[in-house]
């Protein structure tokens, strides 16, 4: 007894993670749980990678494909420009121009042929797109400072009214319009292209949520040190502005642009038409009868589009950062 009493703490310790180590001890041939754990989780993590390239696989397939469906009918528009007449008449459609022909283009521009003066068309568009777009802007500016920095009566009320008539369809004030438009003798002018689209709702409401981003406090710094409202609008909240200025004016234009339900109701003159109801309106027929010249009207068409193709390449983040930019603050 005495010398059971007197083993030493040592000894016991000792025994005690001997037994331990035995207990963690592999069985040979089974894993233990922390190796099937391992294992369970390679599994789960080789399944998740299947399904995400999967995921992406399909994703890529679907943006491939809807990029081609749009994307083709430019394609087609100018391989029909510079295909010959009897080549894009032939039963079997190419792909590719078998011998290009760049004279359809030097041939929309002989006014001797067509009655279409693309010159003058594209005279017309500059103008009223220029000098809409310069007045449309003035009004935004204008009006977007007033509502996101003015304080007036009945502000709120205006806005909302204003906010109002975009759920209302723009083709049911075409008959007021048109109305308003005859009675002070604007038909076949450019002052019935310009005029009666410049106020923009949407464009104000862009612009408006952009203004609201500038801290309020920049404003009542400028009116204690006596800066008007208008210098401070020029000075201040039109540079910061500016992306979304730049977007709205860039919008502004290709809408003149592509502009034709309205130019072709209120002018009946060619020397007014715009673009768009130009190259409707002319008669592109071959030589030999009444057989249509597809070719030359696709390199009409081509020239037409070739401004709103460069606008998009090189514009295309000033629209997306001012779009992105308006809208986050309520």
């Amino acid at each position: 007894m005495s010398d059971i009493n007197n083993t030493p703490e040592t000894d016991v310790q000792e025994t005690s993670a001997e037994l331990n180590v035995t207990d963690v001890q592999e069985t040979p041939g089974k894993p233990t749980i922390t190796t099937m754990q391992e294992i369970d989780v390679q599994k789960t993590s080789q399944k998740q990678s299947v399904f995400k390239i999967l995921g992406k696989i399909a994703i890529y397939t679907f943006l491939i494909v809807m990029a081609i469906i749009t994307i083709f009918p430019f394609y087609w528009m100018i391989i029909s420009s510079l295909k010959t007449a009897e080549e894009f008449r032939a039963v079997v459609p190419t792909l590719f121009p078998q011998m290009m022909d760049a004279a359809n283009y030097t041939e929309v521009f002989d006014t001797s042929v067509r009655d279409f003066d693309i010159l003058r068309l594209f005279t017309n568009t500059v103008i009223v797109g220029i000098v809409s777009t310069l007045l449309s802007l003035v009004i935004t500016i204008f009006s977007a400072f007033a509502f996101a920095r003015l304080e007036f009566k009945g502000k709120n009320a205006l806005f909302a009214a204003l906010l109002a008539t975009m759920m209302i369809p723009g083709e049911l004030f075409t008959v007021t319009n048109y109305v308003t438009v005859n009675y002070f003798g604007w038909l076949n002018t450019y002052t019935v292209l310009i005029v009666p689209f410049l106020v923009s709702v949407f464009y104000i409401y862009l612009l408006k949520q952009n203004f609201m981003q500038i801290p309020n406090e920049l404003y009542l710094a400028a009116k204690v040190d006596g800066t008007g409202d208008f210098k401070y609008l020029c000075k201040v909240m039109i540079p910061l502005a500016l992306p979304s200025i730049i977007s709205i004016t860039i919008l502004k234009m290709m809408g003149a642009w592509n502009s034709y339900m309205w130019p072709r109701l209120v002018n009946t003159n060619p020397d007014y038409h715009l673009i768009t109801n130009g190259l409707r309106n002319a008669s592109f027929t071959a030589a030999e009868g009444n057989i249509p010249d597809t070719p030359v009207q696709m390199a009409a068409v081509a020239l037409v589009s070739l401004p709103l193709f460069l606008v998009f390449i090189f514009l295309r983040k000033y629209i997306m950062k001012g779009v992105s930019r308006s809208g986050i603050k309520g």
